[in-house]
């Protein structure tokens, strides 16, 4: 009996390394695929049965997941990122909320007969849309910039709040139907609002207490946010029933806004441990869904995703930009894309298992029909959205942008460089110092990991098409090239070797594996001494008169190509495998030493440096 629990975790395992693999591979979200593979292994064949499998642990398991990710998600929404960013996006997660919740209630109690009770739950748990599906789609897509940040931050920010809501709206179902009396019910509303925000706001002092005052090694702190996420979900919902999971949005939005206190080296951990978990209860929770309710929902199931497509999202888009500056083919786009997610499929699966427990009739699908709305949402939308876009002219040209791994002098100055030529630039580190200065001059970045499952959900990629692995460190370009090599293809991915190895066997980044950049002998260390010695990035026009000899000629040694642009934009690196022979009309833009021997240029070199 043991042995055969230990083959179906390993097998649960080895499906969720699939699945992802496959999304991986197709460029679509991985919740299609965690579904479909649910789905096979359950009903269609019953090889994995999760009632059996787990007995009444079910819940419990169910329960501490759905509060490890909605703490995770909470962590992601930084106030200070928020400011400025349009109107509509607050809109969307406040009018837009009771909109779609409103439209989604109406249609399921007509469409399939639910009570009023379950209508009004179904549509509080179907609000959010959610970053695990939205980015991957918007890579896809690659809508404009304006459609693209409204889209990202609905899905970061409407994740918790729609959470609170369901969790609201469940506390009044189970409330009165143990009482009837709304004086009762709207006391333990209060109750759950008040308890569920004091213990969040409390467990989130003491972790941060903890990391302030340097109380535990660093080894141990994810193991002890962990357990406090845990504690503070159970003391509340010890407390007051279902206030657990408000406890613990309430603790991941104070964290991710406490200052002074570093957060991302827990983020990535909960990252990691969040899409084992998300991965895991898809699977888990498709396998539970039986035939016979798929066929008790019948048609009406239709018709209540047809009305949240068709009905309910144009309707909140509608009402939310009015008044704003959104094109109509902007605003007939964001009507379009509302993917459901992760946070929908978990939320609806523990409240079923609650409501059949208190008794309520047809709580049992609820949980088919959540997933029903979000396979025809994932697959309907990322197949239509991106020729929408295109149609309706808010798609974003060619990407020939660049994502730059690093954010070091060199890489700054070649991002101003690349800026300056009309190619868009996103520079990405780990040094906070980096980042700040590359801010500082200018420049768009990315605050984090690149390879980082937070990465995946919030680096904006919107016309960026090529990488270029410019950090002092191999293993992170050899990894960054091997993430984007399948988003942005093999002869977009360029890397700089750090330092010179005879046998390429050797390196973190193999020759068949990235093109390396301005050649065999620029190494990290070479180019940052250059520049530490004087040298500045300088573009030179080359004409009939000064062509590429003379040029080789004035400068010789003292300047490194990098670069060239041919009379119609297109850019070339100098790379080992590739060296570009500009002819007049060419910008060539290389690193030039000074030559404090040489008297001023003048005549037909046009030179320009950078940023001056």
């Amino acid at each position: 009996m043991n042995e055969k629990i230990l083959l179906t975790l390993a097998g649960i395992g080895l499906l969720i390394l699939a699945s992802q693999w496959l999304a991986w591979r197709a460029k679509l979200p991985a919740i299609l695929f965690l579904l479909l593979t649910g789905i096979v292994v359950g009903p269609v064949t019953g090889l994995l049965q999760p009632d059996q499998l787990f007995g009444p642990l079910l819940l419990p398991i169910v329960s501490l997941s759905v509060a490890v990710i909605l703490f995770e998600g909470s962590l992601t929404l930084k106030f200070r990122e928020i400011k400025g960013v349009q109107s509509v996006v607050w809109r969307l997660v406040s009018v837009g909320i009771l909109v779609t919740w409103v439209i989604t209630a109406l249609v399921t109690h007509y469409a399939l007969g639910f009570s009023w009770a379950l209508a009004w739950l179904f549509g509080a748990i179907t609000v959010v849309t959610g970053p695990t599906v939205i980015v991957p789609m918007l890579r896809t897509v690659r809508p404009n910039a304006r459609i693209a940040n409204i889209l990202r931050w609905e899905g970061i920010v409407i994740d918790p709040v729609g959470a609170i809501l369901a969790v609201l709206v469940l506390e009044y179902l189970l409330s009165s139907a143990g009482n009837g009396a709304l004086a009762h019910v709207g006391l333990s509303l209060g109750e759950l609002i008040l308890i569920g925000s004091l213990s969040g706001l409390a467990g989130a002092e003491f972790l941060g207490l903890i990391l302030r005052r340097r109380w535990l090694p660093e080894y141990l702190h994810n193991t002890a946010a962990l357990a406090l996420v845990l504690g503070v979900f159970s003391g509340s919902n010890l407390l007051q029933e279902e206030s657990g999971l408000l406890a613990v949005t309430v603790m991941g939005l104070r964290l991710a806004n406490m200052p002074k206190v570093n957060m991302e080296g827990i983020l990535s951990f909960k990252e990691h441990l969040s899409l084992l978990l998300i991965s895991g209860l898809f699977i888990l929770l498709a396998a539970r869904i039986q035939f016979d309710q798929l066929a008790k929902l019948g048609w009406g199931a239709l018709w209540v995703f047809l009305a949240m497509q068709f009905l309910a999202r144009p309707a909140k888009v509608w009402i939310c930009t009015l008044g704003s500056d959104l094109k109509r083919e902007e605003r007939a786009l964001l009507a379009w894309i509302a993917p459901r997610g992760i946070v929908a499929a978990a939320v609806s699966a523990l409240f079923a298992l609650r409501l059949e427990g208190a008794g309520f009739e047809n709580a049992d699908l609820l949980v088919p029909l959540t997933f029903m709305v979000i396979i025809g949402t994932v697959v309907l939308q990322s197949a239509t959205a991106g020729p929408l876009a295109r149609r309706l002219g808010v798609a974003e040209p060619e990407p020939m942008g660049f994502l730059v791994i690093g954010a070091n002098p060199f890489s700054r100055e070649l991002a101003k460089s690349l800026k300056q030529h009309g190619f868009r630039v996103r520079l990405t580190d780990t040094s906070w110092n980096n980042v700040k200065t590359a801010r500082m001059e200018g420049l768009p970045t990315f605050y984090g990991l690149a390879t980082s499952e937070h990465a995946d959900r919030t680096l904006d990629l919107v016309g960026i098409g090529r990488m270029l692995g410019l950090s002092n460190s191999d293993d992170l370009n050899a990894l960054a090239a091997l993430r984007f090599r399948s988003e942005f293809g093999p002869d977009a991915i360029y890397t700089l070797r750090h330092k010179r190895i005879e046998d390429p066997d050797k390196q973190g980044v193999h020759a068949d594996e990235a093109a390396m950049l301005f050649g065999e002998k620029a190494t990290y260390g070479e180019l940052a001494g250059r520049l530490a010695r004087g040298a500045q990035i300088r573009d030179t026009l080359l004409t009939d008169a000064f062509g590429l000899e003379d040029y080789r000629a004035t400068h010789g040694e003292r300047a490194l190509p990098l670069f060239a642009i041919d009379p119609k934009g297109r850019l070339r690196f100098y790379t080992s495998q590739s060296t570009p022979q500009p002819e007049a009309g060419w910008t060539l833009v290389a690193l030039v030493s000074p030559d404090p021997d040489a008297a001023p240029a003048t005549g037909p070199d046009v030179e320009r440096q950078m940023g001056k």
